[in-house]
């Protein structure tokens, strides 16, 4: 499985998990809601379970996927500043979009 993240990203996501919160824990990216020939995601921060893989990202994050999940394959986490500030995950890998 493969996943992307841009550098502001990057920088939010080490400030998320540099929190109390976040002791033992890692990123997860997850669909929230699927349409058909598209997919709409999130992120949470969340511990490993059987069904994982944890993609090593070129930002050296590792982010977890769940592989039955086949949307997940080839996301990409960005955050703007603006117009709004915050993040948007997408998979155009599968000609599919989605967002959070």
């Amino acid at each position: 499985m493969n996943c992307k993240i841009n550098r502001n990203a990057a920088k939010v996501i080490n400030k998320m998990l540099e929190t109390e919160e976040a002791q033992g824990k890692l990123v997860r990216v997850y669909v929230t809601e699927m349409h058909g020939n598209h997919a709409h995601y999130a992120l949470r921060l969340d511990t490993p379970t059987e069904h994982d893989e944890t993609v090593k990202t070129d930002k050296g994050i590792d982010v977890l996927l769940d592989t039955r999940e086949d949307f997940l394959d080839g996301v990409w986490i960005q955050y703007y500043y603006v117009p709004q500030e915050g993040f948007v995950i997408t998979n155009s890998s599968k000609g599919h979009h989605g967002h959070h």
